[in-house]
């Protein structure tokens, strides 16, 4: 596996940067954490991850402050470039905002914050994210958002479907569809077309041992040191 420079983003009201910390080098990568005023990436950057929490409390909607911090710009160029980014949860949710990825993301349908260990479907393996896991598979990974609701119109999702920018839905633990928060389709993670833009709700960061329920967060981050 390459050994990869994995720059943290952190924003004030982000809680799961150490997590995140602690995933990467778990997997033997270098990692940097990086503060939401910064106008650059460091140097030799091989990955951009947004993680989890409440940037900025959520006071206005879910990522839409964060969107606008000077590094958000540093990373909409990265991305231009074909650089790598993976927003989780409220990371997904900032890259929503800042238009990397199609969609919205608005509150759970039944207006309740929702926190357990939840099965996911995968539904497509050509991609840097998920090419440790085989298409079909179910994963355990825990989910904890207010604002999971994943939404875009029939026609963008119709089109999604067809470039294979679905890659995760939520599901029972035979597969099934199930809604967990009313998202479109059970939506749970999507890429972008040209599929160096990843975004998901549940958070793998925090499935990496087995004595917290699950290790399958370690195949879906193994992924990018194998691509």
């Amino acid at each position: 596996m390459k050994t990869l420079n994995v720059s943290i983003l952190q924003f004030p009201g982000t809680n799961c940067e150490y997590d995140t910390v602690y995933a990467f080098k778990k997997l033997g990568h270098e990692t940097t954490l990086v503060w939401h005023k910064e106008e650059s990436l460091p140097e030799k950057t091989d990955l951009v991850v947004v993680p989890g929490g409440f940037s900025y409390g959520d006071y206005l909607r879910s990522g839409s402050i964060a969107r606008f911090s000077p590094v958000m710009k540093a990373v909409q160029a990265y991305a231009g470039e074909g650089g790598r980014v993976l927003g989780i949860c409220n990371g997904f949710q900032i890259l929503t905002e800042a238009h990397l990825l199609p969609g919205a993301l608005k509150r759970n349908d039944n207006l309740h914050f929702i926190s357990r260990i939840q099965h996911l479907k995968v539904v497509s393996t050509d991609n840097a994210f998920l090419n440790r896991c085989e298409e079909g598979e179910v994963l355990s990974i825990p989910i904890a958002h207010h604002d999971g609701n994943y939404f875009v119109d029939e026609e963008t999702l119709d089109e999604m479907e067809h470039n294979r920018q679905i890659l995760l839905r939520y599901c029972d633990a035979e597969g099934e569809p199930t809604v967990v928060n009313g998202s479109v389709r059970q939506v749970a993670g999507i890429c972008n077309r040209e599929k160096n833009v990843f975004g998901l709700m549940p958070h793998p960061e925090r499935a990496m041992e087995s004595i917290l329920g699950s290790e399958d967060g370690v195949r879906m981050l193994e992924g990018f040191g194998l691509a």
